[in-house]
């Protein structure tokens, strides 16, 4: 019921495809389990460009981003939007992580190691970043801004001395290593969360969505503001139409299959935005009918 009624409010906003999330009496699984199941994509053709997809779990939730506890991130329906013919899709982001232990972790590492040229990075990062620098949980904050300001600390959770910079640091650091590979880098701003005040949703746009746009700029990435595309279309829905049919119960930041399918609409109405942006190119002329590649 809840997909459905978001298949309806934003069917005059983006189109959706065919009714999602039936269930399989036969197999317990969701049609969008078995469509978006990462396992079950294309496997990887080393002779076509790779878009990399790296962020939180806004874009994928969990390590394996699989639809657990009813969470979905935009990373998984994209891949159905492009032509898997010619461009392969993998999604590589890791739920938890910030702009700077999406490094410090290894993750960004291993999407180094398997960069070529004329591969694309697409890349969104924010919401873990205002949490703690120093603590015993996650240890994932990053300095506010986009300056070289740094903080030195003996990180409680992992008991190595680190040196922690901005957030507009780590993303510059980012698209500098993709463009070294001959890769194309592409920022994301933050998708909104489910916030509001007097009858709007919040907006990044005096923090990491600000910040996003201001690292493209400066790095010479293409940047897609992402959360003024979807706040553009959360105020026409309203709260209670967004809130009940996008996102999941109590849960303000991640969203449920149809949130995230309507988000990975939202990156393909950015892309078509972008001028001279070479991903576009790789886009299904009906992208924005087609349902998830199986």
């Amino acid at each position: 019921m809840r997909i459905l009624m978001c298949q309806i409010l934003l069917a005059g906003v983006l189109v959706l495809g065919q009714a999602e999330g039936q269930s399989d009496k036969s197999s317990g699984e969701t049609e969008m389990t078995r469509t978006w199941t990462p396992e079950l994509q294309p496997l990887v053709n080393p002779k076509l460009p790779t878009l990399f997809l790296i962020g939180n779990s806004t874009v994928r939730t969990g390590s394996k981003g699989n639809g657990e506890n009813g969470q979905w991130g935009w990373g998984a329906p994209i891949g159905g939007f492009f032509d898997r013919g010619r461009i392969n899709v993998l999604n590589r982001a890791w739920g938890g992580t910030s702009s700077r232990t999406f490094q410090t972790q290894g993750f960004w590492e291993k999407v180094g190691a398997d960069l070529k040229p004329g591969d694309f990075v697409m890349m969104q990062f924010g919401h873990n970043d205002g949490s703690p620098i120093n603590d015993t949980q996650r240890a994932r904050g990053t300095i506010k801004g986009v300056g070289d300001e740094t903080q030195e600390i003996d990180n409680l959770l992992t008991g190595k001395h680190e040196i922690v910079h901005s957030y507009g640091w780590y993303i510059r650091k980012l698209v500098g290593e993709a463009k070294a590979k001959g890769a194309t880098a592409i920022v994301c701003s933050p998708i909104p969360r489910d916030n509001w005040r007097d009858g709007k949703v919040v907006r990044a746009s005096n923090d990491y969505g600000k910040w996003a746009g201001e690292v493209a700029q400066a790095s010479g990435a293409f940047f897609l503001d992402l959360n003024a595309i979807i706040a553009d279309h959360y105020d026409k829905l309203g709260e209670e139409h967004v809130s009940a049919t996008c996102f999941g119960p109590k849960d303000h930041t991640h969203t449920v299959a149809a949130g995230a399918k309507f988000n990975a609409q939202c990156v393909v109405e950015g892309l078509k935005g972008i001028n001279q942006c070479p991903l576009a190119g790789y886009l299904l002329k009906d992208s924005r009918d087609r349902e998830p590649a199986r």
